[in-house]
């Protein structure tokens, strides 16, 4: 069994999570990063790459492309060809080509909040009008509005960018809803830009995660898969993404979009990869077991918190919290009094919410729940 419960000190390391809140007594629970060692498979590797001490410009270190193909194959049954994979620096990135590469200025994007905050940027970023539909919440989970989504398309939505597993409210779209929301693309004609960046963290044992390019070869065709070790493996630093693009046109047109503007992928980046893919499984297995705990913990005590509400979460490390009923004007900013950093809702597109990271030591965990059930139960932030 892995250890995730030793303390790894991470202030004064340049962490933008921890520096964030440099030296004031605030638990950073906000951006998605975990704060656990990766994996040693990984660690080793990469004390490899730096003994050899040239770090020049890199190709895609041999084994890499069987690695990924065998690891799509193996965890989502989905069978890739070499060619179909352009290799990023990150997966924000592919947001924005997938943005620039359809359609033209003016056009319009459409996809489901609360979301990844650049999914809200990068439309606009790419002079396109932004649609954004807001999930519904039925019972315990959120689901899509398939009425207000199909009023929403116009002639001139070129593109939908879909977050599965969803980040922030930890869905793993399934394979109905899938082939629907596919439908809906194939009738607007729409390319499909899918982030699969939580594929990886699945929760709920109950379910699999599953590509809506693999459903079928029209769907193929139409859509651009985002996907990286980054969260899975906990190396978000080290900026290596990849894109699945099977159709050749829309490849090439979002590798022309790439000249000029987007790095290449640096060589520590691809030597991480290579060892996540080939032999951080063992971690990855031990991780699911400690996340879903921690994810159970913070379902249970918030939702006996008074003012807040949540649901289940399905996939991801992350928590999203309606703290609507709490009655202060930015939710955010209360908990920040009360010594717990969580993300803003709004930035997702959702005003008095918050998402709280759970990828960290169960002590800390449970002493940001005790931070927080004390601000609620008192009335006010301050401790």
């Amino acid at each position: 069994m892995e250890d995730f419960d030793t303390p790894i000190e991470r202030r004064h390391t340049g962490s933008v999570k921890w520096d964030r809140y440099r030296d004031r007594d605030i638990l950073p629970l906000w951006v998605a990063d975990m704060d656990f060692a990766s994996p040693d498979v990984i660690v080793r590797a990469l004390h490899e790459r730096v003994a050899h001490g040239v770090f020049g410009y890199g190709n895609a270190p041999r084994g890499l492309l069987e690695a990924i193909l065998a690891y799509v194959q193996t965890h989502q049954g989905w069978s890739l060809r070499p060619e179909w994979i352009v290799w990023l620096p990150g997966l924000v990135s592919g947001l924005n080509l997938a943005c620039r590469a359809t359609g033209a200025a003016g056009d319009a994007v459409a996809t489901l909040t609360p979301v990844y905050p650049p999914f809200l940027s990068a439309p606009r970023l790419a002079s396109r009008e932004l649609i954004a539909v807001s999930l519904v919440r039925r019972a315990d989970r959120y689901v899509i509005d398939w009425d207000a989504l199909e009023a929403a398309m116009t002639p001139r939505t070129r593109l939908f960018l879909l977050c599965n597993p969803h980040n922030p409210v930890g869905r793993v779209y399934q394979t109905q809803e899938l082939e629907r929301l596919g439908r809906l693309c194939e009738r607007h004609d729409i390319v499909i830009c899918a982030d699969e960046i939580h594929a990886g963290l699945v929760l709920d044992a109950t379910l699999r995660h599953q590509s809506i390019a693999a459903l079928d070869s029209e769907l193929a065709r139409r859509t651009i898969t985002l996907m990286a070790p980054s969260k899975t493996f906990n190396v978000p630093g080290l900026g290596f993404s990849f894109a699945v693009i099977p159709d050749l046109a829309l490849r090439e047109q979002f590798r022309a979009t790439m000249k000029g503007i987007v790095p290449d992928v640096n060589v520590m980046g691809f030597a991480a990869a290579l060892a996540a893919y080939r032999g951080a499984e063992p971690w990855r297995r031990s991780l699911i077991d400690y996340l879903r705990d921690n994810a159970q913990r913070t379902v249970n005590a918030v939702r006996t918190m008074p003012g807040l509400d949540i649901t289940p979460v399905e996939a991801t490390y992350l928590a999203w919290i309606d703290a609507r009923g709490v009655g202060a004007d930015n939710p955010q900013r209360f908990f920040e009094r009360a010594g717990v950093g969580l993300s803003d809702g709004a930035d997702f597109g959702a005003e008095g919410f918050v998402r709280l990271n759970f990828g960290c030591r169960r002590a800390l965990l449970e002493e940001a729940l005790a931070r927080m059930r004390h601000a609620v139960e008192e009335g006010g932030g301050e401790r």
